[in-house]
């Protein structure tokens, strides 16, 4: 199937003229990292969304996972009124969404009425420190790569059930198995093809370890585009395997056996292309510049966890001999190891082993340039490289908990300084938010635990 590019405004005038595309779905990134938004008459689109934007309520970033309105947001409360917020569309990122029929999909910046950025916004949060990089004359390239597991229940049927007993779609372990990924090529194969439509470059589908859990790759861009990418793949799958009768989780960790990641991968480049964090002259391969990046990463990953690990299920992957990383160290294609360097020259980058499925990209990837800078501004020395197995080395722990990931980000100046007050405040109420939520929780795990034996 041959590559779509993205639709430009005049090509998407065209085919609503011609009767072949009849909705525009214009949605927003939430703080979960979901799309949020409308699906608005392509005729009214054109003729008036397209120049002035459309509204939404600003509890959209102001909400928790059930969409319960919940105090401690300065933005968004009923002291406020709950006012709208302008969804103003980024027409670089129009494409087509074949998994519905007649439409294409725009995604927005979040704007106040006065024109002001929504500074909680998450896509507004990378849009800044992009710009920061930019300033230093650097711009960043990011792959995200999402792993999740497939079952043969509806979504329906999976509430139902209270998502036990569910079937998956391989019974046994498939990492790159051919035979096991066969078993689910009719569903891979069309979210593969629509997204190819959607303007994305796939590279690959293979299984993994999990039962029924399998990851499709992508082509690696600029790192807005990659996030923005991420976002629709995100929700388009979920629409795709609905239609075709089964569902599919990205959630961190579905079970006791291997989670769901989202490794980032993440290289610097000059703005003129170059190649700053390379240097095949040093034995290491790597510049002066990509070994402060390096260093930021692990200066800095202490704080940036509640981005990189945003729920309390994100937590539960960070096992020992699970591919999911507890050392906070890098290595030279390592897998043990929290920052993983792969490649060489041209490929040269980090892949940041941290973020589980239910990471928000925009936050996480804006974490890591601003690490990235940090550690570039201040020229900071890298530690030398682990070898073996991190696992059973003595090295400083990630964290583990969402109460400790909360409480760093919440203390540290440095988030403070690289993010502002209002978006420290913001995103720290999202981690009390949840962590009440849970706390206030009766788990399957206590009813068995405590029923009869207690």
């Amino acid at each position: 199937m041959a590559r779509i590019a993205r639709l430009d405004v005049e090509t998407l005038k065209r085919e609503v003229e011609a009767g072949n595309i009849d909705t525009v779905a214009v949605a927003i990134t939430d703080m979960q990292g979901r799309l949020q938004g409308k699906r608005i008459h392509a005729n009214y689109f054109v003729d008036e969304v397209l120049t002035n934007g459309t509204e939404g309520c600003n509890y959209l970033l102001a909400v928790d996972v059930d969409m319960n309105t919940v105090d401690g947001y300065a933005m968004s409360s009923w002291e406020t009124g709950y006012g709208d917020m302008v969804m103003r569309p980024d027409l670089g990122t129009l494409h087509y969404q074949p998994w519905q029929p007649g439409t294409v999909g725009v995604l927005c910046d979040v704007l106040w009425e006065d024109g002001s950025d929504v500074v909680a916004s998450p896509r507004q949060i990378l849009r800044g420190q992009l710009a920061r990089l930019a300033d230093a004359g650097m711009g960043a390239f990011v792959g995200t790569e999402l792993e999740f597991i497939v079952f043969l229940d509806s979504y329906e049927e999976a509430w139902e059930s209270g998502y036990r007993d569910l079937t998956p779609a391989n019974l046994y372990n498939v990492d790159y198995s051919m035979l096991g990924t066969a078993r689910v090529e009719p569903l891979l194969r069309r979210i593969r093809n629509e997204m190819t439509t959607a303007g994305m470059t796939v590279e690959s589908a293979k299984g993994e370890c999990n039962f029924g859990q399998h990851e499709i790759a992508f082509k690696y861009t600029d790192a807005l585009g990659t996030c923005d990418n991420h976002v629709v793949y995100k929700t388009g799958s979920k629409e795709i395997a609905a239609q075709e009768g089964v569902s599919l989780t990205f959630m961190a960790k579905f079970n006791e056996r291997e989670g769901s990641s989202c490794h980032i991968h993440l290289s610097f480049r000059g703005n003129d292309g170059s190649m700053v964090m390379a240097d095949d002259t040093d034995p290491s391969g790597m510049s002066a510049l990509g070994k402060a990046f390096i260093a930021g990463q692990l200066a800095h990953i202490d704080e940036l966890t509640l981005l990189y690990a945003p729920q309390i299920n994100s937590y539960k992957r960070f096992v020992p001999d699970s591919f999911a990383p507890t050392a906070v160290r890098w290595g030279r294609d390592n897998r043990t190891c929290a920052f993983r360097l792969v490649g060489h020259g041209q490929s040269l980058r980090l892949e940041n082993r941290v973020p589980g499925g239910d990471v928000n990209p925009y936050l996480a990837v804006a974490g890591m340039i601003a690490a990235g800078l940090d550690g570039i501004e201040r020229n900071l020395p890298l530690e030398p490289e682990l070898e073996g197995n991190a696992y059973s080395s003595d090295s400083a722990h990630v964290p583990s908990d969402m109460r400790d990931s909360l409480r760093l980000w919440e203390s540290s100046t440095w988030i403070t300084e690289t993010f502002g007050e209002a978006v420290q405040a913001h995103y720290a109420n999202m981690g009390k938010v949840e962590l009440a939520a849970f706390g206030k929780a009766v788990t399957d795990w206590e009813r068995y635990r405590s029923f009869e034996r207690l």
